[in-house]
């Protein structure tokens, strides 16, 4: 059979823009949408047809080659523009298309929402997220850690499986909306056929409706419980951020699809530390005779402890590195540093015997302030 050519199924001229090639096959999407033809193996062949001009056309490079070659020229490239095998593959396309959540989607779904026959039915009721908030210590932090916690939330219930039906009973088929979850009612006016779809009030969109509840749970498919779930935070996690547990949140109604478990990171205000991105910051206080003729000590790091030399004539302010020993990066290689934040302190009160050993230090050389020896630094300001 030969090939229409493209633009002719659409309806364009061979200029159209990119919106008015979207435009005709949105339209004729909606008027040989199979929802729309029942049974009409002409209008889907059509809404087929338009499916694969609309793929070609829409596509700069293939669209390109088919003005210059024609369909040979797609052919030759490798596309395969033999048409869509299955009216699903088209129904897969459409959120690129039209967007997520767009008219068509609200029309006639998804391949994710659509049962046998082309019709839309939802299974159950989709169980809600969960939120937890998760407390952490810096050192739990920088290396990463596992945590268990205990949560109360539904959980499918394992007398009739989810379905909410008593033992030895099924569900059985909507009678209302014969399986579909939807009622739907055509109406005619000047402007053409319209229809209005709302979900099926008897079966709350499901198709099926359950003859008998099950006794545990009363006809849901899930119950209450409290179980531990095992959370494994990577190291690097900030203050606030969060991880998506997927279908760990309460189960369903009637078999429908579990929600998430939302977990946000809290991070413990340290004893020591002083996070800044992946390092952390230790102020470590010397006494004036420590600053002066140096000494080591003892600091705390987030694996232990760790010696650190402090050279004679440490000024307060000085930044010491310790490489490697800061946070482990998030989902990378490497660790961030410990900064140490050298203060020298001066006591605030002395004994007179201290006093006098001062005053008497006071006259060495190496205890006289440059600044005031240096008296060409004031003559900038005469």
């Amino acid at each position: 059979m030969t090939k229409r050519d493209y633009y002719e199924v659409l309806g364009v001229s061979k200029n159209a823009t990119k919106d008015e090639i979207k435009k005709a096959y949105r339209k004729l999407a909606m008027q040989y949408h199979p929802d729309r033809n029942p049974g009409d193996k002409d209008a889907e062949e059509k809404f087929k047809e338009a499916a694969e001009a609309y793929e070609v056309l829409s596509d700069d490079e293939k669209r390109a080659k088919y003005d210059r070659f024609g369909h040979d020229g797609l052919r030759a490239s490798g596309f395969s523009s033999s048409g869509f095998t299955d009216i699903n593959d088209i129904f897969r396309h459409f959120s690129d298309i039209f967007g997520s959540g767009s008219i068509f989607d609200e029309f006639f779904g998804t391949s994710s929402t659509r049962s046998r026959g082309g019709r839309r039915r939802s299974v159950g009721t989709p169980g809600s997220d969960l939120r937890v908030v998760l407390n952490l210590t810096l050192e739990e932090i920088a290396t990463g850690t596992e945590k268990k916690i205990k949560l109360k939330r539904y959980v499918k219930c394992d007398d009739c499986y989810g379905t909410g039906a008593e033992k030895g009973t099924s569900k059985k088929v909507c009678a209302v909306c014969k399986g579909s979850g939807e009622i739907r009612q055509v109406s005619r006016s000047i402007f053409g056929q319209f229809v209005n779809i709302t979900t099926c009030s008897s079966c709350n969109g499901e198709g099926e409706v359950v003859d008998i509840a099950c006794r545990k749970c009363q006809g849901e498919g899930r119950i209450q419980d409290e179980s531990t779930v095992k959370i494994e935070v990577p190291a690097g996690v900030h203050d606030g951020s969060y991880m998506t547990l997927r279908g760990q949140g309460n189960a369903g109604k009637r078999g429908g699809d579990n929600g998430d478990l939302v977990v946000v990171f809290k991070e413990i205000e340290h004893q020591y530390f002083i996070r800044e991105d992946d390092n952390v910051i230790y102020d470590l206080h010397l006494s004036i005779p420590e600053a002066i003729l140096g000494t080591e000590v003892e600091v705390p790091t987030l694996t232990g402890k760790a010696m650190v030399t402090i050279e004679p004539g440490t000024q307060s302010g000085k930044l010491l590195k310790m490489t490697n020993k800061g946070i482990k990066h998030l989902n990378q290689p490497g660790f961030g540093d410990q900064i140490i934040r050298i203060t020298v302190e001066i006591p605030k009160k002395i004994t007179s015997k201290e006093k006098e050993l001062i005053k008497e230090l006071a006259e060495q050389p190496n205890f006289k302030s440059k600044l005031v020896e240096d008296k060409s630094f004031f003559k900038k300001f005469l």
